[in-house]
């Protein structure tokens, strides 16, 4: 028998990602964001109103970078997302992490976060359906110690997940199959 839940966030997992850009001073700002997909191959769609100083950064800056947060991290990534850029400048400090400048966009890499998607800036979209943020990636960067030869390996990564239902965050580590191979036994 199913249960009847209250309407929320109900897709799980949520990936826990980190947006990066440097504010008007060239400090760094981060802010937490759950909401944010792949649009297509090489292009991130991040659902961000306005009013966050991150979107203000990358309308002025032109770019920004997303981080997979990571299980090691989980207390300052909940902190980028719990703070206010607009109330708090300098969150980066706080936190004890530390950034570099990304190799292909005006923004900044947070170096404990081991994997990083550099974007430009291609438009923000409000509609009555949502708004957001849409990016070109145009470069992709890993900690080498996420790899396994040339390939980021995800257990390795020990990225977080965010749950809607219980606001807790979870650890996605553990490969349980093959994609666009396990599936075809099922084929006629």
């Amino acid at each position: 028998m199913r249960k009847k839940l209250n309407i929320t966030e109900g897709i799980f997992p949520m990936p826990v990602l980190m947006v990066a850009t440097y504010n008007e001073d060239g400090s760094v700002n981060v802010m937490n964001a759950a909401w944010g997909t792949m649009q297509e191959r090489d292009h991130v769609a991040l659902n961000l109103t306005e009013t966050h100083k991150t979107v203000q950064n990358i309308k002025a800056r032109g770019a920004f970078t997303v981080s997979i947060a990571d299980a090691a991290h989980v207390v300052e990534a909940d902190y980028f997302g719990v703070e206010s850029g607009n109330r708090v400048p300098d969150k980066l400090s706080t936190s004890g992490l530390t950034a570099s400048k990304a190799e292909s966009v005006d923004a900044p890499v947070i170096n404990e976060f081991p994997l990083c998607l550099e974007c430009e800036f291609v438009e923000y979209q409000n509609s009555k359906y949502g708004c957001g943020v849409i990016g070109k990636v145009v470069n992709v960067t890993a900690d080498e110690s996420v790899m396994t030869g040339d390939k980021v390996d995800m257990s390795l990564v020990n990225a977080i997940a965010f749950d809607p239902y219980t606001h807790g965050y979870y650890k996605v580590t553990e490969r349980v199959g093959e994609a666009f191979k396990d599936g075809i036994r099922l084929k006629k």
